[in-house]
C-alpha cells in the first residue's frame, strides 16, 4: 500500500472519529490539520500500525485544543445562524389587514369633521404643541386649544362607533 493510499484511509478515520463527537465540518479542518502534522514532523513514520494511534493521539489535542478555544470565544452554545428559524419581524397579514381597515376608517371619520378638527389633527400629527397649535389657529387662550382638542377627539371617537379597535 502506497503513502498517499494510506493517508487516504488514514484520513477517513480521523473523520469518522472526530466527527462522531463534533460537527462534520470541524472535523474536516482538525483531520487537516492533523495531516499536516504528521507530514512535518512525522514524515519516518510510515507504517498504517504507528501512523493510525499517533494521528488519533494528535487529533485528540486539536480536539481538546479547539474545544478550549470555543470556550474562551464563547462558543459552547452557540448555534449557527443557518440553524436558526427567526420569524418575520412584519405584522402578519391578517394584522396588516386590520391595520389598513383602521386607518381607512380614521381617514374617513376625519374627512367629515370640521375644518377646525380637521386642523387640529393635521397638526397633532405633524408634532406642534399645544402653544404651536395656539399661534397657528390664532386662539386667545391655551386653555381654548384644550378645549377645542378634547371636543374633537370626542367627535372621532363617536364617528368610529365609539371604540379606537376594529371590531371583531
Amino acid at each position: 500500500m502506497g503513502r498517499d493510499e494510506v493517508l487516504r484511509r488514514l484520513r477517513e478515520r480521523i473523520v469518522a472519529f472526530a466527527a462522531s463527537r463534533i460537527s462534520r465540518d470541524i472535523a474536516e479542518d482538525l483531520a487537516q490539520e492533523v495531516l499536516m502534522v504528521l507530514h512535518d514532523k512525522y514524515a519516518h513514520v510510515v507504517e498504517m500500525q504507528e501512523l493510525f494511534p499517533l494521528s488519533m493521539q494528535i487529533l485528540r489535542f486539536k480536539m481538546v485544543a479547539q474545544r478550549r478555544k470555543s470556550y474562551r470565544r464563547g462558543e459552547p452554545g452557540h448555534v449557527s445562524i443557518d440553524d436558526i428559524q427567526l420569524p418575520d419581524a412584519g405584522p402578519d397579514p391578517a394584522t396588516y389587514a386590520e391595520r389598513r381597515e383602521l386607518m381607512e376608517k380614521l381617514e374617513s371619520a376625519i374627512a367629515d369633521m370640521g375644518e377646525r378638527c380637521q386642523e387640529i389633527f393635521r397638526l397633532k400629527l405633524l408634532g406642534r404643541t399645544f402653544p404651536e397649535i395656539q399661534v397657528a389657529l390664532g386662539a386667545a387662550s391655551i386653555n381654548t386649544i384644550y378645549t377645542w382638542d378634547s371636543r374633537c377627539r370626542k367627535q372621532l371617537l363617536d364617528k368610529m362607533g365609539g371604540h379606537w379597535e376594529v371590531s371583531r
